[in-house]
């Protein structure tokens, strides 16, 4: 079995505590969570297309995240679980040179699960729908808008993130 290499594992912890500590920045301005939230560590969703490293580096960044800021258990593993899904498809697509369709996953996913479980787990009466929408917004901001930004400004060093 190949052992894990020291690039990967590094960039995999570094994106984690990228995502935890944008969480908890977007948590203390009261916009990490509820109906309507706007976490700016969701922008982090668009490194799987520079790097394998950033699927498990986002999901455990949005498992701690979210462990750390008192969600429930079900918001910790299908939350976890959505940008983990996100992550592998934005991997995928990775070829992509189209940022729009390179932020899509992670804003497609979490306006599919987010609402479900703001809507069981912690009783938010709004509409599935509306909160469909709420949580879309955040994510086309904090993903598409905040992602496409990041997407530029590291494409243009796309050669750190090269494995070996």
């Amino acid at each position: 079995m190949k052992k894990l290499n020291v690039l990967f594992v590094t960039q995999a912890g570094i994106i984690a505590a990228l995502y935890v500590i944008l969480t908890f920045l977007s948590s203390m301005m009261g916009l990490a969570s509820g109906e309507i939230q706007l976490r700016l560590s969701e922008m982090l969703c668009i490194l799987p297309a520079f790097t394998p490293a950033a699927i498990p580096g986002l999901f455990l960044g949005c498992f701690l995240s979210n462990l750390l800021t008192g969600c429930t258990l079900i918001d910790v593993i299908f939350g976890s679980l959505a940008t983990l899904l996100a992550a592998i498809v934005v991997y995928q697509l990775r070829h992509h040179r189209n940022p729009l369709l390179l932020t899509a996953p992670p804003v497609i996913a979490n306006m599919l699960v987010v609402p479900f479980i703001l809507k069981y787990s912690y009783g938010v009466p709004l509409p599935i729908p509306v909160m469909m929408f709420t949580v879309g917004i955040g994510e086309v901001i904090s993903c598409m808008v905040l992602g496409s930004v990041l997407y530029f400004a590291l494409d243009k060093r796309r050669l750190l993130f090269h494995q070996n």
